[in-house]
């Protein structure tokens, strides 16, 4: 790119974010990420522009100092996900210095903006194409978009060590990456015990798991090593039920009276209470990334009992309990109910440390701002020393 002339100097760095459906956050992750950083961005001098979903109702043009700008997705399904990604590129042309796609799954369309001057950086989410709900085609699909963003994007970032180093064992050859992770609050005040005793629990007397009916997150591992017990504290789930696939029902088959399904819950505020109000928190989820929910579990002090694999152990550390298989859940569950309070407390204050030193929305903000100031130390326009002043202060 050209060097910087001292007219064009005078405006802040300017990014868009693509790729989810958009903010203020109601759905799943991508959205909660995009909502966080994008308003930390902002606050640092930064101009932040997200792209949503056109939905029906009120479409307020800023979120705090954040522009919204909306995309129509014209129907539901994996076509209409690639239309609107294709509408919001197309959209970014000559008017950012950053595009930040969040996901790969439309990384074939990056070469928008890169044609007009923008740096392009993909966020590789997990391992997607691993997951059985994805037919062969859509399996061999985002395996291919795996390897173009692999090859289109200036920049990489990955939510987890484990996973760019997944990646990077199959692909040798990648562009600049970074390791930056999601942020989670931490919950140091105790949230309203009604909030679960309303929904006929008692405080400390119960196993939360907050997942998607997929095999991926081992619950029917959960579900039937927890059925199998004759006592102990009963297994809460938190998942959607309202598509009935096959999996869901096979889940649910086996499900005995200690295991009891509460289906989505979405408000923020009973969920906070759930997590943190919980005896611990169980975590099957094994493909790639750091997970949120995860990060917000710890961030409330949950004792964590954690599917065995690298992407979990990076995130707790010494801090979690791992099973490997259903018959290691069902000793696990025994050893972490025989706990005393103290040891309990111990270790989720242990997890909650960790979110404070490495998983706090202002140090993941930091790595941004870092990378924004020095990925485009040569970039056409951009105000770098407002970032820096305004990121130190």
């Amino acid at each position: 790119m050209t060097a910087a002339t001292p007219a064009e100097i005078s405006r802040p760095i300017r990014m868009a974010i693509v790729g989810s459906r958009g903010i203020p956050a109601r759905y799943g992750g991508f959205e909660t990420f995009a909502q966080e950083i994008a308003l930390r961005l902002a606050d640092r001098g930064v101009e932040v522009t997200v792209f949503c979903e056109a939905k029906a109702g009120g479409r307020p043009v800023r979120y705090g100092k954040v522009r919204l700008e909306y995309v129509h997705a014209p129907f539901s399904g994996p076509l209409a996900r690639i239309l609107y990604d294709l509408g919001s590129l197309c959209r970014t042309r000559s008017r950012y210095d950053v595009v930040y796609m969040l996901g790969y799954g439309s990384s074939f369309l990056c070469w928008i903006p890169r044609l007009f001057g923008s740096q392009v950086w993909i966020n590789m989410d997990g391992l997607e194409w691993q997951r059985s709900k994805w037919g062969r085609f859509a399996q061999c699909w985002l395996k291919t978009m795996e390897g173009i963003a692999c090859r289109i994007a200036n920049r990489l970032i990955f939510d987890n060590g484990a996973l760019g180093q997944a990646i990077a064992d199959r692909r040798p050859k990648l562009p600049p990456s970074s390791v930056l992770a999601y942020g989670a609050p931490v919950v140091s005040k105790a949230p309203d015990v009604a909030r679960v005793r309303t929904l006929g629990l008692e405080p400390g007397r119960y196993l939360l798991v907050v997942c998607r009916f997929e095999p991926e997150n081992h619950l029917l591992e959960i579900v039937r090593a927890a059925s199998q017990r004759e006592g102990g504290a009963p297994v809460v789930v938190v998942s959607s039920t309202a598509e009935s696939t096959h999996w869901q029902r096979e889940v649910m088959a086996h499900a005995g009276p200690l295991v009891r399904f509460l289906g989505a819950v979405y408000d923020p505020v009973v969920l906070r209470a759930l997590r943190y109000h919980c005896l611990a928190y169980l975590h099957g989820h094994s493909v790639g990334g750091t997970n949120p929910s995860l990060l917000e579990a710890m961030g409330c002090g949950n004792l964590v009992l954690a599917h065995d694999n690298p992407y979990n152990r990076e995130v707790l550390g010494e801090m979690g309990r791992y099973f490997a298989d259903e018959s290691e859940f069902y000793d696990r569950l025994w050893d972490v109910e025989r706990m005393s309070e103290r040891q309990r407390r111990m270790i989720g204050d242990g997890a909650r440390d960790r979110v404070i030193n490495y998983y706090s929305w202002d140090s993941i903000t930091d790595g941004y701002i870092s990378l924004l100031s020095e990925g485009l130390a040569h970039a056409k326009s951009p105000n770098l020393e407002a970032v820096r002043q305004a990121s130190s202060s």
